[in-house]
């Protein structure tokens, strides 16, 4: 229970969104993650949220998350050798139904997060050359701390979020199995059906 919590509170951070938002410098990698996380928790102790107000969960997705992740270098690296066999009209309805799936299946996430939810920062080291590196934080929640891994990778925008890693389980990681078994099964638009089947069942509140 205390992984599916975490997981969910971590990957419900992947939504992204073009609409607007406050400013984040992401020319930090620690800085953009620290503001982001605050932002929501910000808002949880403003008013609490419902587990089904999935509208207004949605508008702080969408109004308090910055448009920090690239969901695209996440959906290709977690297909793996099969990103480059799917056509451009593929790849982008992947992308597509991922994002959707990550939000629909985490959305319940920030409704879990308490008021006193406490987010530490350790000191990370980062040289000049660096371009590909893994922020660390310590979240804590009942009085039980847990470790959670972001990566982040440099872009002329600034650093993005790509990866995730909760108590020694990588998101991408996670999904290149379930992909692969997929594809594997019925192909590339097996795997986009798939996608688009389950999305609908969590649009309409079945799990």
């Amino acid at each position: 229970m205390k992984t599916l919590y975490l997981l969910t509170f971590c990957a419900s951070l992947f939504s992204f969104s073009d609409v607007a938002c406050a400013q984040v410098d992401q020319s930090q990698p620690q800085l953009l993650i620290k503001t982001a996380t605050q932002q929501i928790l910000d808002e949880v102790r403003t008013k609490a949220i419902a587990p089904d107000d999935f509208a207004r969960i949605m508008d702080i997705v969408n109004r308090d998350i910055v448009p920090y992740t690239d969901f695209r270098r996440t959906t290709s690296l977690a297909m793996g050798h099969y990103w480059r066999t799917a056509t451009p009209e593929q790849q982008q309805k992947l992308v597509d139904q991922f994002k959707m799936l990550l939000i629909y299946t985490y959305s319940g996430a920030i409704a879990q997060l308490n008021p006193d939810q406490r987010i530490e920062y350790p000191p990370i080291h980062i040289a000049p050359t660096d371009t590909d590196v893994a922020v660390r934080t310590i979240s804590t929640r009942n009085g039980e701390p847990a470790e959670i891994d972001y990566r982040l990778y440099s872009t002329p925008q600034g650093w993005r979020l790509y990866d995730l890693n909760v108590l020694g389980v990588w998101l991408i990681q996670t999904y290149r199995q379930q992909f692969s078994d997929k594809i594997q099964e019925s192909g590339v638009d097996g795997l986009i059906k798939f996608l688009n089947d389950r999305n609908q069942q969590l649009a309409s509140g079945k799990q």
